[in-house]
């Protein structure tokens, strides 16, 4: 049987900005265990309401916490035992939640997807409806929430040093990828021994593509299931839903993303059929969307999906 556990959400149990492979984790589980986590919106001081109350536990983070080279609250590490680095970790996304009562969407200075056309800086808070399970914008608008962590992680490569958390890499990490919902695995690549999995950046809702650098950046709780897998050969971030199968491409230019998400699709169309790449890459042609996940984060992102009935 599994085992549940619960961190939570104290300076001690985060880091603010990066990821780093030295970093002790907070928790040790077995294979298989679930965990539940909770994040706290991007971002310092600056970002926060006047006329809104703010989070006692995320009020002393902002206060106590040393920052690195981001500005995302990130949980964890968490070591997976007998994780080994080659072996692949298992993340099923078994329940995201918005924790808090509002969130936050900024423009700001020499970010987003047109940054030299939007120069009148500003930071506006939606308000969280929990009972419509909506956000309410400042003119009315009421968006339908859609939860999920901006960041899933397991550590870097140790030879990587501490990286900075804007990045998403091989490791995961800042993919901002909306299609990573309760309901969702995603499969990360092991690094380091017990994986040290890391989730944060909580996330309201997003649009594929993030153009003006954020989302509704909000507070989340989440539950996920962290499982060993050493029957899996993977060298980069792959996931499924119920329904899809869902590549995922980084990289500076956006066309190097989306022929890496088509490349990882194909792959992965090939291991679990009988067709030849050629036949795989047709699918994909006729029945693979590609969508735009972000536009920012350094390294952009293109996700394919394709419906699993057509395997």
């Amino acid at each position: 049987m599994s085992r549940r556990f619960e961190i939570p959400a104290t300076p001690e149990n985060m880091v603010w900005g990066y990821l780093d492979s030295s970093t002790p984790p907070v928790l040790e589980v077995a294979s298989g265990d679930v965990v539940t986590l909770h994040s706290f919106p991007a971002g310092g001081k600056e970002t926060l309401p006047d006329t809104l109350p703010v989070p006692a536990d995320y009020q002393l983070a902002l206060d106590t916490m040393p920052q690195g080279a981001g500005p995302h609250f990130i949980t964890g590490p968490v070591h997976v035992a007998g994780a080994k680095p080659g072996d692949v970790l298992q993340v099923d996304i078994l329940d995201v939640k918005v924790r808090q009562d509002w969130g936050f969407v900024s423009i700001l200075p020499l970010l987003g997807t047109l940054p030299d056309e939007f120069t009148d800086y500003e930071t506006i808070h939606p308000v969280v409806d929990h009972a419509k399970n909506v956000c309410v914008m400042p003119w009315g608008t009421e968006i339908p929430l859609d939860p999920f962590f901006g960041i899933i992680a397991t550590a870097p490569p140790p030879a990587w040093g501490r990286c900075g958390s804007p990045v998403p890499r091989a490791f995961g990490g800042n993919m901002d990828n909306k299609e990573l919902r309760a309901g969702t695995t995603l499969y990360l690549p092991v690094f380091n021994e017990g994986a040290l999995f890391f989730a944060g950046d909580g996330h309201g809702v997003q649009g594929d593509g993030e153009v003006c650098i954020t989302a509704l950046e909000t507070g989340v709780t989440g539950t996920f299931r962290l499982t060993v897998r050493k029957d899996m050969d993977l060298a980069w971030p792959f996931a499924e839903s119920a329904t899809h199968l869902i590549s995922i491409g980084l990289d500076e230019d956006l066309d190097d993303a989306a022929k890496q998400a088509t490349r990882e699709m194909v792959k992965h169309v090939c291991e679990r059929t009988n067709l030849s790449r050629n036949q795989a890459y047709m699918l994909c042609s006729l029945a693979g969307n590609l969508r735009v996940t972000q536009m920012v984060d350094g390294n952009k992102g293109v996700h394919m999906m394709l419906r699993k009935s057509l395997l």
